[in-house]
C-alpha cells in the first residue's frame, strides 16, 4: 500500500443530505475511498447527532458524530427555503451522487427528487435510505434501528435462552443499510462508466437490509418451518461453537469441522469424547449440545483464560478471549492493519477513530479529513461552484446558509 491520499473514487463528488447513521455511514465509506463528500446540514443545528453527547473529544467533536463523518466537508443550507433548495439543485447539477434520507415524498415536495435533478444531470446516481423503502404499505412509517431489530426478527434471536430479547450492541440495521447503499452506489457508478448508461435511482431500506442479514437464520426457519429462538453465543448448526466460562473470564471456541473437534478432544486429553456416541458427528453434537456444553464448561472453569487460549492455540483449535472494546483496539494486529486512525481536529486536537477495513495495494483508506465543524466549508464549496462572495454573504444574511 502506498501513501496515496486520493483513493479510487478521486474525482467523484457526493452530495450527502443524510443525517444520523445509515446515510452518513455510507457517505463516510465513499469519502474513505477518495470521493469529495459534501455534507449538507441545517444551519445552527446541523446533523442531530452533533448533540448526542456525552461523550465527546472536546468542543465541536461529539464522539457519535465523529464516528461516521470523517473525510467530508460540511456546508449549511436551510432546505425549508426556496433559495436553499435552489442552492442544493445547483450543487446536485455538478455532483455524481446524491445521498438522502428524508421521509418518503419530501424530496419530491421540495423539487430535489431524482426525476427533478436528473433533468439537469442525467448521469446522477440518486440514493435514498429510509426505514421501509419508497414502496409498500409501511413506506411512510418512521423508523429507528431499535424498531427494525424488533420487527425484522433480529431481537428474537439475540440474547440468552429464557431471557428477554435484546438488541445487538450497535445499530446493525443502520449500518447494514449504509453498507448496501455504498455497494449500490458503486455498482451504479461502475455501470454508468463502463456501460455508457445514465444515472440510477437507488432505494435502500433498513428493514430490507436487516432481513437480508438474517441470512442462514432465515433459511433455517424456511427449511424447518420453525422460528429460531435465542441461543446466546451458541450456533444453531455447529457444536461446540460458543462462549465458555473459565476461572477468570470467558473464551469462545469454534469447532467448525470434524478435524477441529478431534484436535479439541486431544488438547483436553479427552479421547473418550471422540468415541462417545452422543458426539460422534456434528449433527449429534448439535442434538446433544447441552450435555457437551456441561462437560466442556466443567473442564474450562478449572483454567484461566490465558491457559485455555494457550492450550487450544497450541493444538490449532480456533479460540479467542472475549475482550471489551478498548482491549480489542489494544492489539498489535490493529496497528498492523491501520484500524485505529488519528486525525487532527481544529478544536479537539487529536481524535481517534476506527479505521477503514477496505485495504488496497495502491490506496490507503485513511482519515484524511477531520469530522467537520458545522458549516466549516460552506464558503469554500459554494465558491468552487461559482458563487461570488457577495452572493454567499446575501444568502447568509437571508438565513439560507
Amino acid at each position: 500500500m502506498t501513501d496515496d491520499q486520493t483513493g479510487p473514487l478521486d474525482g467523484v463528488t457526493v452530495l450527502d443530505a443524510s443525517r444520523v447513521l445509515a446515510g452518513p455511514f455510507c457517505g463516510m465509506q465513499l469519502g474513505d475511498l477518495g470521493a469529495d463528500v459534501i455534507k449538507v446540514e441545517r444551519p445552527d443545528v446541523g446533523d442531530q447527532t452533533r448533540g448526542w453527547t456525552p461523550p465527546s473529544f472536546g468542543e465541536g467533536a461529539g464522539s457519535y458524530y465523529a464516528s461516521i463523518n470523517r473525510n467530508k466537508r460540511s456546508i449549511t443550507i436551510n432546505m425549508a427555503t426556496e433559495a436553499g433548495r435552489e442552492t442544493f439543485r445547483d450543487l446536485a447539477a455538478e455532483a455524481d451522487v446524491v445521498l438522502e434520507n428524508f421521509r418518503v415524498g419530501k424530496a419530491a415536495e421540495w423539487g430535489i427528487d431524482y426525476e427533478s435533478l436528473r433533468a439537469e444531470n442525467p448521469g446522477l446516481v440518486f440514493c435514498s435510505i429510509t426505514g421501509y423503502g419508497q414502496t409498500g404499505p409501511l413506506a411512510e412509517r418512521p423508523a429507528y434501528d431499535l424498531m427494525m431489530q424488533a420487527e425484522a426478527g433480529m431481537m428474537s434471536i439475540t440474547g440468552e435462552e429464557g431471557r428477554p430479547p435484546v438488541r445487538v450492541g450497535v445499530a446493525v440495521a443502520d449500518l447494514a443499510a449504509g453498507m448496501y447503499a455504498t455497494q449500490s452506489i458503486l455498482a451504479a457508478l461502475f455501470r454508468r462508466e463502463f456501460a455508457d448508461e445514465g444515472g440510477e435511482r437507488i432505494d435502500i431500506s433498513l428493514f430490507d437490509s436487516l432481513l437480508a442479514w438474517l441470512s442462514y437464520m432465515a433459511t433455517d426457519a424456511f427449511a424447518s418451518g420453525e422460528a429460531p429462538e435465542r441461543m446466546g453465543s451458541r450456533h444453531p448448526n455447529i457444536a461446540p461453537y460458543q462462549a465458555f466460562e473459565t476461572a477468570d473470564g470467558y473464551v469462545v471456541v469454534a469447532c467448525a469441522s470434524e478435524a477441529i473437534w478431534y484436535r479439541l478432544c486431544e488438547a483436553l486429553d479427552r479421547p473418550d469424547l471422540v468415541d462417545d456416541p452422543r458426539f460422534e458427528s456434528n449433527e449429534k453434537r448439535v442434538k446433544n449440545r447441552e450435555a457437551l456444553e456441561a462437560i466442556l464448561t466443567d473442564t474450562f472453569t478449572d483454567s484461566t483464560v490465558d491457559e485455555v487460549v494457550d492450550l487450544l492455540r497450541e493444538n490449532d483449535v480456533p479460540v479467542g478471549r472475549i475482550r471489551n472494546v478498548l482491549e480489542a483496539f489494544d492489539d498489535p494486529q490493529v496497528d498492523a492493519r491501520g484500524m485505529l486512525q488519528e486525525v487532527s481536529h481544529p478544536t479537539a486536537g487529536e481524535v481517534q477513530l476506527p479505521g477503514s477495513p477496505m485495504q488496497f495495494r495502491e490506496y490507503a483508506a485513511t482519515a484524511r479529513r477531520h469530522p467537520p465543524l458545522l458549516g466549516e466549508h460552506t464558503d469554500e464549496v459554494l465558491a468552487e461552484l461559482g458563487y461570488s462572495e457577495e452572493r454567499i454573504a446575501a444568502l447568509q444574511e437571508d438565513g439560507v446558509l
